[in-house]
């Protein structure tokens, strides 16, 4: 096992990471940014050296040397920015520096997206309709006419992408040029790769994706699946575990596929093998995340298996010491995506000053963020602000649970998405389990205000108004109403 590793991330996923580290009696180092000088993760490591490079967390040589300066043994890259990066794992392993993830072959070889589809349909598993070659950024003609072989809706996807950026579903041919352009600009500015290629669009779907873990022995097991299909831009909004609408047979079969998809790969460490499910119930593979993903800590609830410590001890070296029937999926577990944008205002992002921060408490609720009252939500980085996860010994418990959470959770200072959640969980589809990845695409409906929470509103209303208008009347200081200035004058 590791003595120090360097956490090569920001933000939550850094916590997490080093809460995990401490457990394990593992030192940490952190990095940070200007911006993120006074965030939580570099008050919380053990170390911290800071990155002056324009790259930022994306300066794979900069944070070669901040390993190799502070004694690290490991670099962990947790998830965006080098998780998925072969050419820095593979500088990671010249340097003599763990890293804590697949080995590059294999991130290389999943890091090619059209191929990974190709070689999984070549062994007989469904797959979406997708372009026979990406398009680089003088290659629109290609792209359009690989539009109309495909025909709409379809997906433009970044050929380096893999949490929605560079993402974007057309349905009709004259917004395709626009879309093109905007998915460019992202993919680009997120991943350093404006490549691009088209799928086939399947909708409306359901978003499954599969946890999985395989060690160097060749051992893999599944841990469960999780649906994810209420999504804002391609990115989770509301995920849960087990998916709600599969049967017994669907299930088995999914975690079936997904072991035999990996086993294709020869996957090491902890992944996600993700796809689309139609209204027929035929699974389609999209994708392989070689790495921790954003709703990990909805199988860790199900599961009770620490996803890091398992990934840390993989890249250890350390054989897979859980079998199939070690795992257990107890309850049910769901996760909320809470970030500093505005829903009424085109998702505009909301940095700032977190002014007051409250978060829910309770049996069964776990908050991984780095807010605090008085911490900064910087404007070049994602606006997550905290992921709510609540666990619940059924689906109806687990709801009611996350309802609750939701109304406790309070954030002043910058607009965040908690009324839109409180909407989503409250949606009579998302109730019954009956969602698809289209849900969000119209309006949601109002929610049914209780009359005591009408008549409560209604009071507060009264009473801001009265203040509000007692503030702008003009009266004189007390000390002028006692009559010294007329007493002075008569002397």
């Amino acid at each position: 096992m590791f003595d120090k590793i360097l956490i090569a991330n920001r933000g939550e996923i850094a916590l997490r990471l080093i809460r995990t580290c401490r457990d394990l009696d593992i030192r940490t180092v952190a990095v940070y940014t200007p911006e993120d000088r006074d965030a939580l993760h570099v008050r919380m490591a053990d170390e911290c050296l800071s990155l002056t490079s324009p790259l930022g967390y994306r300066d794979g040589p900069r944070l070669l040397e901040a390993a190799q300066q502070t004694g690290s043994q490991a670099i962990h890259p947790g998830y965006g920015f080098l998780a998925e990066d072969a050419l820095f794992a593979a500088a990671c392993a010249e340097a003599g520096i763990v890293f804590i993830g697949p080995p590059p072959a294999l991130l290389a070889r999943l890091q090619d997206k059209i191929g990974t589809l190709r070689h999984v349909a070549a062994a007989g598993y469904a797959t979406p309709q997708a372009s026979d070659k990406a398009a680089g950024l003088d290659e629109g003609t290609r792209l359009e006419q690989q539009a109309a072989a495909l025909g709409f809706p379809l997906v433009i996807k970044s050929c380096r992408g893999g949490r929605g950026r560079g993402m974007r579903l057309v349905f009709q041919p004259d917004s395709f040029g626009e879309q093109v352009r905007q998915a460019r600009r992202e993919a680009e500015n997120v991943y350093g790769d404006s490549s691009l290629y088209l799928e086939r669009a399947i909708a409306p779907a359901r978003h499954l994706a599969v946890q999985i873990a395989g060690d160097a022995q060749g051992h893999l097991i599944h841990l469960g699946e999780r649906d994810g299909s209420l999504q804002h831009n391609s990115q989770k909004l509301f995920e849960e575990s087990p998916a709600p609408h599969l049967d017994d047979g669907q299930r088995a079969r999914l975690w079936e596929t997904a072991r035999q998809i990996a086993r294709l790969f020869d996957f090491q460490g902890v992944g996600t093998v993700e796809f689309l499910m139609d209204r027929g119930g035929t699974f389609y593979f999209t994708e392989i995340k070689p790495r921790i993903v954003q709703p990990h800590p909805v199988t860790e609830m199900v599961t009770r298996v620490d996803l890091v410590a398992l990934q840390i001890a993989l890249a250890a070296g350390e054989p897979l010491r859980l079998r199939q029937e070690d795992i257990r999926l107890r309850g049910w577990a769901m996760q909320c995506r809470v970030s500093a944008e505005d829903p009424w205002n085109d998702y505009l992002p909301s940095p700032g000053m977190v002014r007051h921060y409250r978060v829910p408490g309770g049996a069964h609720i776990r908050i991984d963020s780095y807010a605090c009252a008085g911490c900064q939500v910087p404007v070049d980085y994602d606006p997550i602000l905290a992921k709510l996860v609540v666990w619940g010994e059924t689906r109806a418990v687990c709801l009611r649970r996350m309802r609750r959470a939701l109304d406790e959770f309070v954030v002043r200072g910058v607009a965040t998405n908690l009324t839109l959640l409180r909407q989503v969980i409250e949606h009579p589809d998302v109730v019954r389990g009956e969602y698809h990845t289209g849900l969000l695409f119209d309006p949601l409906p109002l929610p049914l205000v209780a009359e005591e929470v009408r008549r409560d509103l209604a009071a507060a209303t009264a009473v801001a108004f009265a203040l509000r208008e007692e503030s702008g009347q003009p009266s004189p200081p007390p000390r002028l109403l006692s009559g010294w200035h007329r007493a002075s004058r008569a002397l």
